[in-house]
């Protein structure tokens, strides 16, 4: 059995164990063993470690129920005892409750009997005061004042509570019969409190906190109470203000005096509260006061910098006063001081903040234009003259206005502007009235729409409108892009201010849509002259390119002389409208953003196409002219990929297809016709390109084209 325990070694798993029993028998073993395997003796083995096994099983089932009486024995036994337990719990339980109505019943007796002494006992001591007051007030009467408490001066504090408690008492009697008495009683109580005021003047200034906490509380039932705390509030200002800067003179006052006023007053929030008003009202209003009434009527600019720089400090220095405990409602009391300081200034403040902006930005605008040696002029705009510029642009005339190529946008003078204006938004948003705030931000961004928008951009492209020459001039200086380009960018600069600094006041506002309709209407306005100026400037380079088309291409260029002896591969004239291309679609790129770009580039791109298509439809073609004509038309596709706009390639695609009509075979006409690229095309623009052919009066040509 010991070795049939060995085989119960932990973690128990059955294969093993069987295979642990097969390794220790003689002859079960299989594998290089020295004896042989015998499964008889093995079959033994088995049948003997199951009796084993079973006789095991019986003995470890007999302790297992041995166990389980004795455990359940004990368990009754610990029952049993868990109820004696709770039968001695409620004994004392029930002790513990008569004690606690003894205890009650005591304590009864002991409070009535002490009701009962207080009753005898306080008005005993009345009438011991009494008795005290009465002999004080004799003395009065008498005249001579006898007594330690009045002539000793280290019994102040006893003197104060008497000629306190007999000051109470005289205002009773009348005066007909008392009032020499009164007016003692009344000389020694006033005697008393400057005494005391001097006391704590004394002690403040020797930094003898106890003494004036001490001080304090006697005077605290007198009626120069106030007067103590003025003395204290005064005296802690000595020497305050010894740096440049009041506001931080003021909060490490506060912050001092805050520390110190709860161990001297009993009241210290009241104390704190008074000294604060005291800073505002005389302090920093002296200190505002003669910092902008000085500029207030000569100089807007530094006016206005010093309104938002004071009232920021000021509103600042009361953020920090809120930490500490100033009454019921601080936050009423700070900003009452603030606007008693403030309210002569802020109740005109916007008109100061626009009529500064509008002479600033006026002036800004002026300088830039005397920088230009440019005397603005009216450009008049309407249905008058709307006509005379069509009649302009359709005759053979330069541009009204000679701008010499200057765009008149600055973005110098922008950044002024919107720097102007982003002060004035800041000043705004701080020394606005919450009510008034979106109101007044509209009216500073009426300003800018005014300066910005109309005198500077509106301006500018009513400018380069006059300034673009007819479709016709040559050589001309189309720099209306140029205009274009910078008004785009100060746009931007526009927009982001608009976002950034106006939409935050204005947009819990009905001002919100007010706003973003006046934008709206502005952009609608330049939109529109954007639009007719960039159409001018592509009819103008348009115009340009067929200068060089009729200046350069020669009618021989496609029905040479000598039809053997042609050795370029496109013609001069090609080249150079190419040239010119290249260099206004770089143009264009450089003046657009965003989708506009391809949209001005399509548009340049059908006329363009249009040109080359109207101008192959005016010559006569040989056979190496119609070559040409296809290299030319190459290049042009060429030239046209550099816009990336499909359309315009695939314009140009249908171009070079329709020239093969110019050189195919007469036999293979029909065949190109049905071409991919030429199948779709209408049959008289096919038949209009064939006809272009020298070759097509001959009835073999016309014969295989019908």
């Amino acid at each position: 059995m010991a070795t049939t325990a060995e085989l119960f070694e932990e973690p128990f798993v059955a294969d093993e164990y069987i295979e642990r029993l097969v390794w220790r028998t003689p002859g079960g073993g299989s594998r290089g063993g020295s004896e042989s395997f015998d499964p008889k003796r093995l079959l033994e083995e088995f049948v003997n470690h199951i009796q084993e096994l079973q006789i095991m099983d019986e003995r470890i089932q007999r302790k297992v129920e041995k166990l389980e009486q004795q455990c359940q024995k004990e368990a009754k036994e610990f029952a049993k005892k868990v109820q004696e337990l709770q039968k001695s719990n409620q004994v004392a339980f029930q002790h513990f409750q008569e004690l606690d109505e003894h205890i009650s019943y005591v304590a009864t007796k002991v409070c009535h009997l002490g009701d009962q002494l207080e009753g005898v006992n306080t008005p005993r001591q009345r009438a011991v005061e009494a008795q005290k007051l009465m002999k004080y007030f004799n003395e009065f009467l008498d005249g001579e004042l006898k007594s330690d408490v009045f002539t000793n001066s280290e019994k102040i504090k006893e003197a104060a509570d008497i000629i306190q408690k007999l000051h109470l008492i005289a205002q009773e009697l009348p005066f007909d019969r008392f009032s020499d008495v009164k007016s003692k009683i009344a000389s020694k109580y006033h005697d008393l409190e400057c005494q005391l005021i001097q006391e704590f003047t004394s002690a403040q200034r020797k930094g003898e906190i106890s003494r004036m906490r001490e001080v304090a509380a006697v005077l605290l039932h007198f009626k120069g109470y106030s007067h103590c705390v003025d003395v204290y509030i005064k005296q802690c200002q000595e020497g305050a203000y010894m740096r440049n800067d009041i506001f931080e003179d003021a909060a490490i006052l506060c912050q001092r005096v805050n520390k110190q006023v709860g161990d001297i007053f009993s009241n210290p929030e009241t104390v704190l509260a008074k000294l604060i008003q005291n800073i505002f009202e005389i302090k920093l209003q002296s200190f505002v006061k003669d910092q902008l009434e000085e500029c207030r009527k000569s100089d807007a600019e530094q006016y206005l910098k010093n309104l938002y720089d004071l009232y920021t400090r000021t509103t600042n220095l009361s953020s920090k006063l809120m930490e500490f405990n100033l009454g019921t409602d601080k936050q009423t009391f700070l900003s009452k001081l603030i606007k008693s300081i403030f309210i002569s200034y802020l109740e005109n403040y916007i008109e100061v903040e626009t009529g500064y902006l509008k002479s600033r930005s006026a002036m800004i605008l002026q300088r830039y234009y005397d920088s230009k040696n440019h005397q603005k002029r009216s450009i008049a705009t309407g249905g008058i003259q709307d006509l005379k510029e069509r009649i302009r642009q359709r005759t053979n005339l330069g541009p009204s206005i000679d701008t010499h190529g200057e765009t008149f946008l600055s973005q110098e003078v922008v950044v002024n502007l919107l720097q102007e204006t982003k002060q004035a938004f800041e000043r705004c948003h701080r020394l606005s009235d919450p009510s008034d705030l979106p109101r007044n931000a509209f009216r500073i961004f009426t300003i800018l729409v005014e300066f910005l928008c109309i005198e500077h951009i509106d301006y500018a492209l009513d400018t380069g409108l006059a300034g673009i020459p007819s479709s016709d001039s040559r050589n001309a200086n189309l720099y209306f892009l140029d205009v274009v380009h910078q008004a785009n960018t100060i746009f931007h600069l526009f927009d982001k201010q608009f976002n950034d600094h106006l939409m935050p006041l204005i947009s819990s506002s009905p001002k919100l849509s007010e706003c973003l309709q006046k934008k709206k209407e502005i952009i609608e306005q330049m939109e529109m002259k954007l639009d007719t100026g960039i159409d001018r400037t592509l009819n103008c380079m348009i115009g340009q390119m067929k200068h060089i088309l009729a200046a350069e291409q020669k009618k021989t260029d496609f029905k040479p002389e000598d039809e053997n002896n042609v050795l370029i591969q496109y013609t001069n004239a090609c080249v150079k409208v190419c040239a010119y291309v290249r260099k206004q679609v770089e143009k264009i790129k450089n003046s657009m953003d965003g989708k506009n770009v391809d949209t001005v580039l399509m548009e340049f791109g059908v006329r363009f196409h249009r040109l080359i298509y109207e101008h192959l439809q005016q010559y006569s073609y040989s056979c190496m002219g119609g070559m040409l004509a296809i290299c030319d038309v190459a290049e042009y596709r060429k030239c046209a990929k550099d816009f990336k706009i499909p359309l315009v390639l695939q314009l140009f695609d249908t171009l070079h297809a329709l020239c093969n009509l110019l050189v195919v075979a007469p036999d293979n006409l029909k065949q190109v016709c049905s071409g991919e690229q030429l199948a779709n095309l209408d049959k008289n623009i096919l038949h209009s390109f064939v006809q272009l052919r020298a070759d097509y009066r001959s009835a073999r040509l016309a014969r295989h084209f019908s």
